[in-house]
């Protein structure tokens, strides 16, 4: 298991939610104040705010309070961790698939022959 499991099973955890997932979407175009990103969600600002929460504690956003408005950020490299490790599945799933390919090609090759 990689090192780095935890940060990992954090963020997948949190964009496990649909509504946490548009809400990343949303952030990944410029940041936004609370009330902004909470307008097209039929929950009330505390439920809200739960889900924001589960974002923040994962490491995906941060939030700045200037006097009575919060604003939410994406956090610059927040999605690496998923990057990295979806990058490592990849490489042996490819190389799984080189292998059917090449044995493939030689058993067609001998059934020509």
């Amino acid at each position: 298991m990689p090192k780095y499991h935890d940060e990992l099973d954090a963020v997948l955890r949190a964009l496990a939610d649909p509504t946490r997932r548009a809400v990343v979407e949303r952030l990944a175009k410029s940041p936004a104040v609370v009330s902004e990103l909470a307008e097209p969600y039929p929950m009330s600002l505390p439920s809200f705010m739960q889900h924001l929460r589960v974002l923040e504690d994962a490491g995906l956003v941060t939030s700045e309070k200037h006097g009575r408005v919060r604003t939410v950020s994406l956090r610059p490299g927040a999605l690496d961790v998923l990057h990295l490790w979806l990058g490592e599945q990849r490489t042996p799933a490819e190389h799984q698939a080189d292998r059917l390919g090449i044995h493939l090609t030689r058993t067609t090759e001998i059934k020509e022959s």
